[in-house]
């Protein structure tokens, strides 16, 4: 059925249930697991005398904060299993970096989770889940 799966994560509290559901459908399909985070870009429109983070600093903390999430992802895979490759990248807009990186690497589902937000909450906050499933070509399982 499913031979790559594509599980992004940004550290949120969902997330684990996201893995947790990914893995258990590559462990029926006999398939791997890509585990995706994407970094924010240094705002270089901070940048001044005074700033508060120097940017090799900010990069060297994205960099420890997606590898813990990418590796949570691999840790969940190997107690079940399942192969799992990690990748980190940089990217402006996250849903834009998850449908291209699911493309490259040929995934043929991407498991997200969801906050389920309705009405404004959702309109003002918007959702990298919602804007993947807009512009995927490739299938999404949102998991709540």
């Amino acid at each position: 059925m499913f031979k790559r799966i594509l599980v992004p994560t940004d550290g949120s509290d969902i997330v684990p249930i996201a893995i947790a559901r990914a893995v258990e459908l590559a462990k029926l399909c006999g398939a791997g697991i890509e585990a995706l985070c994407v970094t924010d870009p240094f705002p270089f429109s901070a940048v001044s005398e005074i700033q508060p983070i120097a940017p090799q600093d900010y990069f060297d903390l994205q960099e420890k904060l997606a590898r813990q999430r990418v590796d949570g992802v691999a840790t969940a895979c190997s107690a079940a299993g399942v192969s799992c490759e990690t990748t980190i990248i940089e990217g402006l807009h996250p849903y834009e970096a998850i449908i291209e990186h699911a493309e490259r690497k040929a995934c043929d589902l991407i498991v997200m989770a969801s906050h389920g937000r309705r009405g404004m909450s959702a309109l003002l906050l918007g959702s990298e889940t919602q804007k993947v499933l807009t512009h995927s070509k490739v299938p999404v399982l949102v998991v709540r």
